[in-house]
């Protein structure tokens, strides 16, 4: 009996270790990439080091006595973050460059600065990108009424509006990362040692939110393109890094703002339930330092993506729950 029961529990026991024991071959066998570029050598690029996570790595890599580059769209917030990256570094260690990540011209300023200063670099990390809060019928007006649950239909003009939201959307979270892919990735494979991308996604990428259908069809999207460039690139080294959701000003990006009505907040203030910048930006450089793939924060979150597929109707149910969506 006992011998039947162990054959039995073999196959589950076995599918539940061989994942761990990938990942743990993966990591052992990986180079660290300090034994290639010490520390004080690496030339790091931030794209939307203002504020939230971005600008939190770069004081990290400040302190660890990184060459860095900020880039924000915001000049008195750029120029903020780079005084504070001064004070923990010395300061002609540390660039600046005023621009958006959804602008050709922006980018190949920041590409030929960093060429000019460092002749090259060798991280880019990608931070920047806008939010999006509302479900997406609200953002075109089209709401329930008192009298009637059933819903009225969107107006032309109201569609329009919608479609202006979803590019704004596509513009941060899509064609950015694909300018600064298109920007950067020659660059870094000529010229670096030990190449890496880091993409900072979402969860929201591979787990479908209520109220946040445009800010993760966007993040998803520019989540499978760097998938596709890792495959077509192999020399970088690619990090996709998928958190929750994060202490900070998220809400300030949002672009989705309802047509003919205030924005309706719906989930819990993230200053007290997120992820702390802090350990997000922490996990970040440890990725990047080990090559890792793909990460999750938190790691739970791998089995709420696993749980999708086995039982979708309780990840949304907990879906609606967590964004107050009824």
């Amino acid at each position: 009996m006992f011998e039947y029961d162990h054959i039995r529990t073999a196959p589950a026991t076995f599918a539940l270790a061989l994942p761990l024991g990938l990942l743990l071959l993966q990591y052992l066998k990986s180079p660290r990439r300090i034994s290639q570029i010490p520390h004080t050598q690496e030339r790091v690029l931030i794209l939307g080091s203002t504020s939230g996570v971005g600008r939190t790595l770069a004081h990290q890599y400040a302190k660890r006595g990184a060459r860095i580059c900020l880039v924000g769209r915001r000049e008195i917030m750029l120029e903020e973050a780079a005084e504070e990256c001064r004070k923990l570094c010395e300061a002609d260690r540390v660039l600046t460059v005023r621009g958006d990540c959804a602008s050709v011209e922006d980018m190949t300023k920041v590409r030929d600065t960093v060429i000019k200063e460092w002749d090259g670099i060798d991280t880019v990390i990608i931070t920047a990108g806008v939010s999006t809060l509302q479900p997406l019928m609200s953002v075109a007006g089209v709401t329930p009424s008192k009298d009637s649950p059933s819903l009225p239909h969107a107006t032309a003009d109201a569609i329009n509006y919608a479609v202006g939201v979803a590019k704004a959307a596509l513009d941060g979270n899509f064609f950015g990362p694909y300018i600064a892919a298109i920007a950067f990735i020659p660059l870094l494979a000529s010229c670096s040692p030990s190449p890496s991308i880091l993409l900072l996604s979402t969860v929201a990428a591979i787990i479908p939110a209520p109220t946040r259908s445009l800010y993760a069809s966007t993040k998803s999207a520019s989540l499978l393109l760097f998938q596709a460039l890792a495959i077509e690139h192999p020399r970088i080294s690619f990090t996709f890094f998928l958190p929750g959701t994060i202490e900070g000003d998220f809400r300030a990006s949002a672009v989705d703002t309802p047509l003919n009505s205030p924005p309706v907040i719906h989930e819990a203030d993230p200053n007290k339930h997120g992820l702390r910048r802090g350990a997000v930006a922490a996990r970040c450089m440890q990725a990047i330092d080990r090559k890792e793939k793909t990460v999750i924060m938190p790691v739970i979150m791998r089995f709420g993506h696993l749980l999708y597929w086995i039982w979708p109707a309780y990840v949304e149910w907990r879906a609606r729950v967590k964004y107050n969506f009824r």
